[in-house]
């Protein structure tokens, strides 16, 4: 049984105030969840306070992007043992905006990738296609090139203890999102593509959906065999709507045909 994840990645909001007064109904909300893990993830700026209001919570801590060095004459980047340091355990890395605002390549989001599990922390891999490349019927070509660099890098153990975010360019901030039968259809394939090369890293494997999640769309989400929670953008800066979209995740997994897998 593998258990669902729901990430809230915060992306470029917040405030001291923000990040108090968010966790503080997240942790009340949320306290009683089980069956599901959860994590924020709020702009590097904010991760020491966000780790002081969260300890002792069962929320755990992520962040948002990661340099490929560990050390050095790097101005303004921030090195995964930094992070691990600090107490972060999950890394989103290749999201869509990253890609397009900061043009980062297959090839250095698999270095990222790389770096992340020497360091021991978990990789949240995004990965989706444009507008343009779902209208050319291509999603599926995109999905296993963006997986496929770190394949043929690392193998396919590197997956083990990662995460794969399915996130349909189109659908992020839009307010459109992925049907549940669209979205299980990208995530079997994913979960196939993978288990080519490994089948035991292709069931474990956590593959969250991303794309304008909210509270009315997430059990039917939820409720599709290979589609293993949610990275979350919006409404993870609502508590009242990321705490239903949580329990939704913990509600619709509860009950799977084989063993757990958490990490």
């Amino acid at each position: 049984m593998r258990h669902p994840l729901v990430i809230g990645n915060w992306k470029l909001n917040g405030s001291k105030l923000m990040v108090l007064e968010l966790i503080t109904v997240l942790r009340n909300k949320l306290s009683n969840v089980i069956n599901c893990n959860i994590v924020i993830a709020p702009p590097i700026l904010y991760l020491h306070l966000a780790k002081k209001y969260l300890n002792g919570s069962q929320i755990l801590l992520g962040t948002q992007n990661v340099d490929i060095h560990l050390t050095g004459s790097f101005t303004g980047e921030i090195s995964a043992e930094m992070l691990k340091d600090i107490g972060a355990k999950y890394i989103i890395i290749g999201h869509s905006e990253r890609r397009i605002y900061h043009k980062e390549s297959d090839e250095l989001i698999a270095e990222k990738f790389a770096i992340l599990k020497k360091t021991g922390l978990i990789p949240v891999l995004c990965v989706g296609e444009s507008k343009e490349e779902n209208n050319a019927k291509q999603t599926e070509a995109v999905c296993a090139r963006q997986i496929d660099v770190i394949l043929n890098r690392l193998g396919a153990k590197a997956f083990e203890n990662a995460v794969i975010a399915y996130e349909p360019v189109w659908a992020i901030g839009t307010g459109k999102s992925a049907t549940p039968t669209q979205a299980q259809a990208v995530h079997k394939f994913i979960r196939d593509h993978i288990a080519a090369y490994d089948i035991a890293i292709a069931e474990q494997i956590i593959i969250q959906y991303g794309g304008s999640v909210n509270a009315s769309n997430a059990a039917a989400l939820f409720i599709q065999p290979d589609i293993d929670g949610a990275l979350v953008g919006g409404a993870a800066l609502k508590a009242d709507v990321f705490s239903v979209i949580v329990k939704a995740a913990a509600q619709e997994k509860t009950l799977r045909p084989a063993g757990c897998y958490s990490f």
